[in-house]
């Protein structure tokens, strides 16, 4: 059982938490730490955030904030939320206690209150109610929070359906929790409403599927939890291009980057949960709107084994570094990364002005000289000046023979 008083852990003594907590009333019992920062420290992993609650109005936790001497940011306002900014540029997301007015399955409409145990309640899983004092560092728990955190199991607060109702997100939300805190099988009624819920899921935006699904494939290991999700049919409603096949691929996926020490990719994984086909990669893309660069580097990270069945310095040459090492990567066709770890693309030494002294006319007989000039440079390996140079006479030379 985890303990019942929050560790001692390096996010505590941020600079600027401890006065901005005194401001806040942390010593009478306004404030407390909850969420990720609580759960995390628990389970002995690293915080990155930290957020509080408190049971001050928001137009008074901006003027005690202001009056502390931090900047006070009103992140969302409308649902309690003021971003206190630390030295260092450091945020922390202070919000009113809360608790549900009516829900659509996508957004909450709420009110204020003063009460822990209602503001606790309208968290998605018991791991994630868990709050702490931030003086005595007492851990409060209204749900179970601390026993299922120790056993590994990640269960909705309540009726999974009702809280799935409540926001459709939440079906998503419990397959990354559950492959990161997971200690075994998965909680049986949140994994059964999960299922009988999946269509639910399309009536999401494609960015919070996005955000969500790529959150969960940059975990530790996420192909067994992705596994169960194409088996209970998850994600079918609104990716139905994965298939085992893709399943497979991901579980493949991992280990190599395992072996090679390459770093987890979200984006890379995504790929490899995709037929290998460039056009259906960029129209998954698209529909999840992922930034420009990203759908880039998806698509081109698709191409059949037979596009780029040379080596690595080259691909990447034309599809960039990132994109090249998530082919090999997914095509299991890297035995290293080696030869493009911290590569800069090289560039051509020869110009167009360069041939035209050479003797050429300046027109379209130029462009397509230097593109030659360029296949057989990179087709060498990126040879030196001299070679460029070399090879720049003689493709000169050839041009001028042909023409006479």
């Amino acid at each position: 059982m985890p303990p019942t008083t929050l560790p001692h852990a390096d996010w505590q003594d941020r600079a600027g938490l401890a006065p901005l907590l005194d401001a806040l009333g942390a010593p009478g019992g306004l404030t407390r730490y909850v969420g990720g920062a609580v759960r995390d420290t628990l389970a002995g992993r690293a915080v990155v955030d930290v957020d509080c609650a408190t049971v001050l109005l928001p137009d008074e936790v901006s003027a005690r904030v202001t009056a502390a001497g931090f900047r006070a940011v009103p992140t969302g306002i409308a649902h309690g939320t003021v971003t206190a900014i630390l030295p260092g540029g450091i945020p922390i997301e202070i919000t009113t206690l809360r608790r549900d007015v009516s829900t659509d399955g996508r957004r909450a409409s709420v009110a204020f209150t003063d009460d822990w145990r209602e503001d606790a309640a309208r968290r998605d899983f018991t791991i994630n109610a868990l709050s702490a004092d931030p003086v005595t560092r007492a851990v409060y728990d209204y749900f179970g929070g601390l026993a299922d955190l120790a056993a590994g199991r990640v269960a909705f607060i309540g009726d999974p359906l009702r809280r799935i109702a409540e926001d459709h997100l939440r079906i998503l939300r419990f397959f990354r929790f559950h492959a990161r805190f997971g200690g075994g099988a998965p909680d049986a009624d949140a994994l059964a409403a999960c299922t009988v819920r999946a269509n639910d899921l399309m009536a999401l935006s494609r960015e919070r599927i996005a955000d969500e699904l790529l959150k969960l494939l940059g975990g530790a290991d996420p192909a067994p939890t992705v596994a169960l999700m194409h088996a209970r049919g998850i994600l079918r409603p609104v990716l139905p291009e994965i298939d085992e096949a893709g399943v497979a691929r991901l579980d493949r996926l991992v280990a190599r980057e395992g072996a090679l020490g390459a770093a987890p990719s979200a984006l890379r994984r995504l790929g490899a949960l995709l037929p290998r086909d460039p056009a259906v990669a960029r129209a998954v893309a698209e529909r999840l709107k992922l930034s420009k660069a990203a759908q880039k580097r998806l698509t081109d990270a698709a191409a059949p084994e037979a596009a780029h069945g040379d080596r690595l310095p080259q691909l990447a040459y034309r599809i960039g570094a990132e994109a090249a090492a998530d082919w090999a990567l997914i095509a299991g066709e890297a035995g290293t990364l080696a030869p493009i770890t911290g590569w800069d693309r090289p560039r051509l030494a020869i110009g167009g002005g360069d041939l035209i002294a050479l003797g050429l006319t300046r027109g379209p007989v130029v462009a397509q000289a230097l593109q030659a000039i360029e296949r057989a440079w990179v087709e060498a390996g990126f040879p030196d000046a001299d070679w460029q140079h070399t090879r720049a006479v003689e493709a000169v030379a050839q041009l001028l023979r042909v023409r006479q």
